[in-house]
């Protein structure tokens, strides 16, 4: 689940942005909706907990984000959310299974070779296994990145803008993926995007709008 209230962020000199309430279950799906620079990357940051917030509170899979030290955080993160950044940042220095196998040290796991290869071959990429991200199109670096995401069966699945540059066709797919694989390992689903698209496709989900100009509180 994920809880949100009072939320706020600041960069440095700058006004603090004000998020938006939620309150969105276990299993359940959240679309971030608003334009480009109206606080959606920075609401899922807040979620991963890669930022802390300047007000408010952030609860995500029972962890108040903002109360873990910095150095729980990483192992946190790595064991409870799967992460698919609108850059995939997929290393070009490892192998397509090697950069699976990045999770299990992220969250000080041991490597499960086995676990990998079913990862993979669930999303039709299995016998890529031994490529290097430069090799793979666009859509076949999409699946490994959802692998990866979702390899050690994260309670939240954030993606920032995950059909952003997708034709029709590839963006059903992807959605069709991410939901499926959510749905598989019941868990919450946020997907931040400004594609209508998803909107039309995931019409039972909730949404939190972000306004062209995003709420700020002064500083």
């Amino acid at each position: 689940m994920i809880a949100s209230r009072g939320v706020s962020y600041a960069y440095p000199r700058s006004a603090a942005l004000r998020l938006g309430d939620v309150s969105v279950p276990q299993g359940g799906v959240l679309l971030l909706r608003g334009p480009s620079g109206s606080g959606k990357s920075t609401w899922l940051a807040l979620a991963a907990g890669l930022l802390t917030p300047s007000a408010g509170e952030m609860v995500v899979a029972g962890q108040s984000v903002g109360k873990l030290p910095p150095g729980a955080r990483d192992a946190w993160r790595a064991r409870h959310i799967g992460f698919l950044p609108q850059k995939l940042f997929l290393s070009e220095a490892l192998g397509v299974a090697d950069n699976l196998a990045l999770a299990y040290f992220a969250a000080g796991l041991p490597v499960d070779r086995g676990a990998i290869a079913q990862a993979l071959d669930s999303l039709g990429v299995g016998d890529l296994a031994a490529r290097r991200p430069s090799q793979l199109s666009g859509g076949q670096a999409l699946r490994v990145a959802l692998a990866r995401a979702t390899l050690l069966r994260p309670r939240v699945i954030l993606a920032d803008e995950p059909t952003a540059s997708l034709d029709d066709d590839a963006c059903a797919a992807a959605l069709q993926r991410l939901q499926g694989h959510a749905a598989a390992l019941q868990a919450t689903l946020v997907i931040a995007t400004h594609d209508a698209r998803v909107l039309q496709a995931l019409p039972r989900a909730e949404v939190l709008a972000f306004p062209a100009v995003a709420a700020r509180i002064p500083a």
